[in-house]
């Protein structure tokens, strides 16, 4: 699949206990965000078993629009058991702990995105230089608790600054609400990535909807 970065614009990371606290299904809460805005899907789930991983994945995956890249967080299994089962599933988000981008990239192939979680100058040049990466997520921008054990959040000075290692593509992540989009975008961002601020949306698609809104009228 022919990677744009226009689709990290408004870009959802899924939460399943958040969706379910707010009375919808992981795969509710993806459909009704996709056809008002999200622009690229990334399933994450930390304590999902692989076997309701999967079954997850399949199941958004026929829910999705075919021009909406769904990426899976960090397993290389899922994705490839996705891909078995003949699944619309377009690549990978990988974080710092897991395998190597190289290794990664050889084992989804070479048109599947893969896209690499770089929070300093090291990561970001590795990642940059691996030749194998789509795009970086830099963050967090503000304080999360929505990832384990996260950093404390950056601010927009110093996500700017993280900005400017790299010439890849880019998505923010951390704790990102409407009102973030137009200073990330100045900074040079491709897009936003948001978990709360749509799964814990009482009405996702509207959410989706208001952010595509907020980007678009940054544009420019």
């Amino acid at each position: 699949m022919h990677f744009d970065p226009a689709t990290l614009s408004i870009y959802l990371v899924t939460d399943t206990q958040q969706c379910v606290a707010s009375g919808r299904t992981v795969t509710d809460t993806v459909q009704q965000a996709a056809h008002q805005g999200v622009t690229l899907v990334q399933i994450r789930d930390k304590e999902a078993s692989a076997r309701d991983f999967l079954a997850m994945t399949l199941e958004i995956a026929k829910v999705m629009p075919k021009h909406i890249p769904l990426l899976i967080n960090d397993r290389v299994d899922i994705f490839l058991a996705a891909q078995l089962a003949k699944a619309n599933v377009a690549g990978m988000h990988i974080g710092q702990t897991e395998l190597p981008a190289t290794t990664v990239r050889q084992l989804i192939g070479p048109h599947a995105i893969l896209g690499v979680s770089a929070a300093s100058e090291e990561t970001l040049l590795e990642a940059q230089n691996s030749q194998v990466v789509d795009y970086v997520g830099i963050g967090p921008l503000h304080d999360t608790q929505t990832k384990k054990n996260a950093p404390a959040g950056r601010g927009f000075e110093a996500m700017a600054q993280l900005r400017s290692y790299t010439h890849l593509p880019a998505v923010a992540i951390g704790g990102i609400t409407a009102s973030d989009l137009p200073p990330l975008r100045a900074a040079g961002f491709n897009g936003a990535a948001v978990v709360s601020a749509i799964c814990k949306a009482p009405d996702p698609g509207a959410a989706a909807h208001a952010l595509a809104q907020q980007w678009r009228t940054t544009a420019g």
